[in-house]
């Protein structure tokens, strides 16, 4: 105890020092003599001037000494590139900072580093030089090996990583050409020599079933195994819900209830009943009571928050819970009683949510229903789907009164809905993909998208009166700077956006999206627009989500596969049932800040590895079509190229060298590539007919070429 407050000590000591402005740069020695450390606490003393480094407070000069930071020296994370330079993306600044290939210091992606900002800005951005690393962020990568007659080398699978992994032929572990292998880095190099490994796992070759899939895994960190202790709490989890267990809870098993999901989906976690009095309507929706059988602190739950979310890898899932819990006792399942948590809503014709009721509750879902009845049901009016539900029926066109009621209501406070197609790749049971094709959102899914959105809104809004420590789901304005270059870019186009006071109004970016559609730069400028929109984020101060112009909001419908939901359930139910007393609150207080964080870097390494897969997955399916001609549309144009969609959601690229009728160049004023001789302009939105001449499944890259003229096509069918 005495070391510790010894320490604590030292530290306030060492703040006090550097936070003091008469302080002069200090080696370690004279540290030591200024604080009279012992010699038995210089390793102590040490610790805490490294952990000063990690937290951005001081740093280390080129003479060793230690320093506090000026004005134009930052931390951030190191974003790498294939070319060897990188960005530096500033900690809690929307601004990223261009860093030179000599200047990177032998920093990787993904690295916490220090940097100088140059006072000369030579471009629009600035420029700085990496000063120290203060935290490595890998130091295993999944790569492919490669084989010469006295070492092996290593390129990682992330092309961010930029350089090659050195491998002594003592540690190769016997790995040869092709093989896909995990690396431990033995020593990171400079800017001027390559990182040096081991081998420590050979995954398989890089043509075998499944190796692909594992290695994306892998490059993530994403756990697949449960642990034995979280395996063997499984054995106290019941196969059904114990009767005890309804006690003081609301009985609602009389109501009509459905489940409506994809015809694939297993973890059924919401549920639906709705009614309507007069120009009341009556909106219930229910969700999985995981929080009763995960409880805090439980083996389970340290694992669900460690995970944070559920991964989606096209042939598989990497859930957050055990199947036990999320197919099982928790998935709503037709004609089971299930304990849930249940949000009822009065709703008006305008689609304002009147009055509300959050209670513990007890349900039977009369039918499981698919997004695919449903819809030939209310869009068809199918006689045979009516047919056979008929008892139904009637529910699901009250369902979609509504749906359409909160849409119209969402859509006239400026709410920004981005409705880019989304791709459905079929594997067989090798992983191999055999078809691609966008993934129809109909009415039916539309349904459910706007109760859990308005659930979700209620549940934020009731929790922030009552100013209880929570969770929420924010999305914070845009950039000035980033809203201003969309704005210049979109004039090119005969758009324009209204910027008032330095800040954007979701509706303004709602309008352009309504104005480009059916446009051929629709697809450019929604991107565009979406990318110069901030991330989404859990946060514990609640500072609203400009995407859906909404002043409150939070994630409450899926805690099978989110974590911020499972976390939520947990304090309106202490709430609920009295327990959320001075203790508690402090208790929250304190934790959620890093659930928050947590689940937010969860969600974005989860978003990324789905991305990462279907990449691949894009790439190896156009592999069987080399030769062949499809129709297309040019859906974005740069210096070295032009960018295809294909009706399959899937884009490729003409690169300007393969364009050989011409020299083409780009104009950049109005987005187009024009030939220099033949004055042939290629703009975007155009229809065209390419063929496919290349991929590169390490690069994810796949190739086009033009075809001049009118070939067989493939017509589209893949």
């Amino acid at each position: 105890m005495k070391i510790k407050e010894e320490l604590e000590e030292k530290r306030l000591m060492l703040e006090e020092f550097f936070s003091s402005e008469d302080y002069k740069p200090l080696k370690f020695k004279e540290i030591v003599s200024l604080l009279q450390v012992p010699r038995g606490s210089k390793n102590d003393l040490k610790e805490l001037l490294d952990q000063f480094i990690k937290e951005g407070k001081i740093m280390i000069d080129g003479k060793g000494r230690y320093k506090k930071p000026g004005d134009n020296i930052k931390t951030g994370t190191f974003s790498g590139t294939q070319r060897g330079f990188g960005f530096v993306i500033l900690e809690d600044e929307d601004e990223d900072i261009f860093i030179p290939e000599n200047a990177t210091k032998g920093a990787l992606h993904g690295d916490k580093v220090m940097i100088s900002i140059s006072e000369e800005q030579t471009g629009k951005r600035k420029e700085g030089s990496i000063l120290n690393i203060i935290e490595r962020a890998k130091t295993e990568i999944v790569g492919i090996f490669e084989k010469s007659k006295n070492f092996g080398f290593v390129r990682p699978d992330n092309l961010k990583f930029g350089k090659d992994i050195f491998i002594p032929k003592e540690h190769t572990k016997g790995a040869v050409t092709g093989h896909k292998v995990v690396v431990r880095i033995t020593n990171f190099g400079d800017g001027s020599q390559n990182p040096e490994g081991k081998v420590i796992e050979i995954l398989g070759h890089v043509n075998d079933p499944g190796v692909d899939i594992i290695s994306v895994i892998r490059t993530y960190d994403l756990p697949v195994e449960f642990p034995d202790e979280v395996m063997r709490s499984l054995s106290k989890i019941p196969e059904e819900i114990d009767p005890k267990d309804m006690e003081g809870r609301m009985d609602i098993r009389h109501l009509q209830t459905v489940t409506i999901d994809g015809e694939d989906a297993k973890d059924l976690d919401d549920a639906i009943t709705i009614t309507k009095e007069g120009d009341i309507y009556h909106l219930g929706v229910h969700i999985a009571d995981v929080t009763h059988y995960v409880t805090e602190g439980s083996a389970l739950d340290k694992e669900a928050l460690k995970r944070g979310t559920s991964v989606y890898l096209v042939d598989r899932v990497i859930p957050m819970l055990p199947h036990k819990l999320s197919n099982g006792i928790c998935s709503l399942n037709q004609g089971t009683d299930r304990l849930a948590l249940s949000c009822f809503m009065d709703i008006n014709s305008k689609g304002e949510v009147v009055g509300h009721q959050l209670a513990e509750t007890v349900i039977n879902v009369d039918r499981r229903m698919t997004y695919t009845s449903v819809a030939k049901i209310i869009e068809e009016n199918d006689e045979e789907e009516c047919k056979k539900y008929e008892t139904l029926v009637p529910m699901f066109h009250l369902m979609l009164e509504l749906s359409q009621i909160l849409r119209k209501h969402r859509s006239k406070r400026g709410s920004i809905d981005f409705d880019f197609p989304e791709s459905k790749i079929t594997v067989d049971e090798k992983g191999k993909p055999i078809d691609i094709r966008p993934y129809v959102r109909n009415k039916a899914t539309k349904i459910i998208e706007e109760f859990m959105l308005i659930a979700n809104e209620t549940v934020a809004e009731d929790f922030f009166w009552q100013e209880i420590p929570f969770l929420y789901r924010t999305h914070d304005y845009p950039d000035e700077e980033k809203i201003k270059k969309l704005g210049i870019f979109i004039n090119n186009f005969g758009y324009s956006i209204h910027i008032g006071q330095d800040e954007i109004h979701p509706k303004e970016l709602q309008k352009l999206l309504l104005k480009i559609e059916d446009t051929p730069e629709e697809a450019l400028i929604s991107r565009l627009t979406l990318r110069s929109m901030k991330q989404a984020k859990y946060t514990v101060a609640n500072t609203g989500h400009f995407g859906l112009s909404a002043k409150y909001y939070c994630h409450f419908t899926s805690p099978i596969r989110r974590y911020p939901d499972l976390q939520i359930h947990r304090i309106i139910k202490e709430n609920l049932n009295g327990k959320l007393g001075e203790r508690r609150i402090k208790h929250y207080e304190k934790i959620l800040y890093e659930v928050a964080n947590h689940s937010s870097k969860t969600e974005r390494r989860a978003d990324d590895a789905e991305r990462e897969v279907e990449k691949m997955k894009k790439v190896e399916y156009m592999s069987n079509f080399i030769g062949e001609t499809f129709h297309g549309v040019i859906s974005g144009i740069t210096t070295w190229g032009m960018y295809v969609e294909l009706p399959n959601t899937v884009e490729g690229m003409i690169r300007v060298s393969d364009m050989e009728d011409d020299y083409y160049f780009y104009d950049e004023e109005r987005y187009q590539m024009v030939g220099e001789h033949t004055k042939k302009i290629y703009h975007l939105g155009q229809k065209v007919v390419v063929e496919v001449i290349g991929t590169d499944k390490l690069q994810r890259t796949i190739d086009f070429a033009l075809v001049e003229e009118e070939p067989v096509i493939n017509g589209g069918e893949y």
